[in-house]
C-alpha cells in the first residue's frame, strides 16, 4: 500500500497551520486556507550515453492565503515555527488591507464540504528518488548505446525528470488534507545528418503519473519503441517533401493530445474566458455568453476535465482550495456545455460548486485557476487506427508532437509533427517531410467525422503548462483516441520558410 512518506508527516505542518489559522481568525477574516509544501524535483540529462548535467532541487515551506473584507491577501514563509506562521498570517492579512482600496470584485467563494483529515496518495509501484542516480543514468546510457549502435543514428540526448510533490492543506472551515503524487518524463531523441539533411525523431512514451516502474516495463514497451527509432529515422531523412493543400487527415493521439491542450484546455479555462489572463496569456474565443450553444465541434466531439484519471499529471484528490476533485463535462456531442472552476469562479458566475482546479506550483505562489486532464472521449465501439486509415482516399497520418503556434484567444493554429504518412486509397504510402496543419479551432473539431475506439486511446501531456503572473508552471495530460478530420489545410513548411 503506498503511503506519504514518514519524514514528511514529521514536519511540523499541523502546529503552523494551527497558528496561522488562528491568527487570522483573530484578525477578521471571512476564510483562511494554509498550505504546506515540498517539491523535490531531479533532472538527469545525457549525451551520447554519457551524463552531461544533472539537478536535485527540494523545495520546503508554506503559504497562508485569506479573504478580508472581499479582498485577497497572501504571503509565504519557510521559518518552521508557530510565531514565523503566526505572522506570515498576519502578513496576508496586512496585504489584504492595502489591497482593498483598489479592490473592484468583492471576493466571495463557492461552498464546499469539509474534508477533514483525508490523505491520498498517487497510483505509482516504485518511487524514482528511491532508486540509486547511478541506476537511472545506466539505464539511460544503455538504451543509448543501443541506438547508437545503428549506423543510421549520429547522437542521442537522453533525459529523465522526476517529481515528488507533497502538500498538507487546511483552512478555517475546518478541511484538512495531506496529499502526496510523482511524476516522471523519460525521453531520448535520436539525431542523424545525410546528404546535406537533418532531422531527429523522440521517443513518443508521454510523461506520466507513474512510479520508476513506467521504466523497466509497466506502462510502455520503451525497448520496442527504440528499436524503431532508427529505421523511421533513415525514411524521414529520405522522404520526399509534401504537397501543399487540402487533405483528410488521421491524427494520432500523441499529436492529437497537443492540439486538445492548445485550443480547447486553454480555451475553457473560465478565468481566461472572461478575461482575466489578457494581460498575459490572452483570452479565449469561447467566450461564456456561448455556453451551451457554441459548436465547437461535429457530434463525435465529446470531451471531458477530469482530475482524478489514473496516472494524469494533473490527477490530485483534492485541489489547493480544498475541493474533491471530480470529471466534469466540457464538450458534449460537438457543443460547449462547461468550463473548468475554481471555487470563486464557479461562484462568481452563478455555476454551483468548483470542479477542484485550483493549484500552485510551489509553497511561494498563491493557487490559481489550473487545467483538469482534459481528454477526448473514444467511440465505445469505434474503429482502429488502420480503419480511420481505410476510409481515407487521399490523406496524411499525423504522429507525434514538435512545434505549434496558436493565437491568444486559441482559435487560429498550427501544428507540425514528428512523422507524417501519406495515405493513398485507404493504405500508408510511405513517409512525408515538411508538414503543418492549419485551422481554426471550430472549424478543425466541426471536421472531425470519427473517433478511434477504446484501443486507440492514449494518454499523453506535459510537465510545463505556463500561466499566471508571476508565472507557474503545471503538470497535465490529455487523453484522446485516433481521429479522422476531413478536409484539412496542410502547408509545407519548407516553402512556408521561403527556404
Amino acid at each position: 500500500m503506498r503511503q506519504i512518506d514518514p519524514d514528511f508527516l514529521a514536519l511540523p505542518m499541523r502546529r503552523l497551520a494551527d497558528a496561522a489559522l488562528q491568527r487570522a481568525r483573530d484578525l477578521g477574516v471571512e476564510h483562511a486556507d494554509f498550505r504546506f509544501e515540498r517539491v523535490r524535483a531531479e533532472t538527469l540529462r545525457l549525451s551520447d550515453a554519457a551524463l552531461e548535467g544533472s539537478s536535485d532541487a527540494d523545495d520546503l515551506g508554506y503559504a497562508v492565503r485569506v479573504v478580508k473584507n472581499g479582498t485577497w491577501g497572501f504571503a509565504a514563509g519557510i521559518e518552521l515555527t508557530a510565531e514565523a506562521a503566526a505572522r506570515v498570517a498576519e502578513q496576508a492579512v496586512e496585504v489584504a488591507v492595502v489591497s482593498a482600496a483598489v479592490n473592484r470584485e468583492p471576493v466571495e467563494l463557492a461552498p464546499e464540504p469539509v474534508h477533514s483529515d483525508v490523505t491520498w496518495v498517487s497510483a505509482y509501484d516504485v518511487d524514482p528518488f528511491d532508486v540509486p542516480m547511478r541506476d537511472k543514468v545506466a539505464l539511460l546510457a544503455d538504451w543509448s548505446d543501443g541506438l547508437l549502435r545503428d549506423p543510421r543514428v549520429d547522437h542521442v540526448q537522453a533525459s529523465l525528470m522526476q517529481v515528488k510533490e507533497q502538500k498538507f492543506y487546511a483552512d478555517t472551515a475546518g478541511t484538512s488534507t495531506t496529499q502526496q503524487r510523482v511524476r516522471l518524463h523519460p525521453q531520448l531523441e535520436a539525431m542523424r545528418t545525410e546528404d546535406g539533411r537533418f532531422d531527429s525523431m523522440r521517443t513518443l512514451a508521454p510523461p506520466v503519473g507513474r512510479g520508476y516502474e513506467y521504466l523497466t516495463g509497466t506502462g510502455w514497451d520503451f525497448p520496442g519503441e527504440l528499436a524503431r527509432i532508427p529505421e523511421h529515422l533513415a525514411e524521414k531523412l529520405r522522404a520526399p517533401s509534401v504537397e501543399a493543400g487540402r487533405y483528410d487527415l488521421v491524427v494520432d493521439p500523441s499529436n492529437l493530445w497537443l492540439t486538445i491542450h492548445e485550443s480547447v484546455g486553454h480555451a475553457t479555462e473560465l478565468d481566461r474566458a472572461l478575461g482575466y489572463e489578457a494581460a498575459y496569456a490572452g483570452t479565449s474565443f469561447a467566450t461564456f455568453d456561448r455556453l451551451g450553444t457554441l459548436e465547437y465541434g461535429s457530434q463525435a466531439m465529446n470531451v471531458v476535465g477530469d482530475r482524478t484519471t489514473e496516472h494524469g499529471l494533473a490527477t490530485i484528490g483534492y485541489d489547493d482550495e480544498g475541493v474533491a476533485t471530480r470529471r466534469f463535462d466540457i464538450v458534449s456531442e460537438g457543443v460547449l456545455v462547461g468550463y473548468q472552476l475554481d471555487r470563486r469562479m464557479a461562484l462568481l458566475k452563478g455555476l454551483g460548486a468548483s470542479n477542484g482546479c485550483a493549484f500552485a506550483d510551489s509553497p511561494g505562489h498563491t493557487p490559481i485557476q489550473r487545467m483538469a486532464n482534459v481528454s477526448l472521449l473514444p467511440a465505445p465501439q469505434g474503429p482502429s487506427t488502420e480503419e480511420l486509415i481505410s476510409g481515407v482516399e487521399r490523406g496524411v497520418y499525423v504522429v507525434g508532437d514538435r512545434s505549434w503556434s496558436i493565437d491568444m484567444q486559441r482559435y487560429n493554429f498550427q501544428f507540425t509533427g514528428q512523422r507524417f504518412y501519406k495515405i493513398e486509397n485507404g493504405r500508408l504510402a510511405g513517409q512525408l517531410r515538411d508538414v503543418a496543419y492549419q485551422a481554426t479551432t471550430t472549424d478543425f473539431w466541426r471536421s472531425m467525422t470519427a473517433v478511434g475506439g477504446p484501443q486507440t486511446y492514449v494518454l499523453g501531456g506535459a510537465f510545463n503548462c505556463g500561466k499566471g503572473q508571476p508565472g507557474q508552471v503545471a503538470p497535465v495530460s490529455h487523453g484522446c483516441p485516433s481521429a479522422l478530420f476531413r478536409d484539412v489545410r496542410v502547408l509545407n513548411t519548407l516553402q512556408e520558410s521561403g527556404k
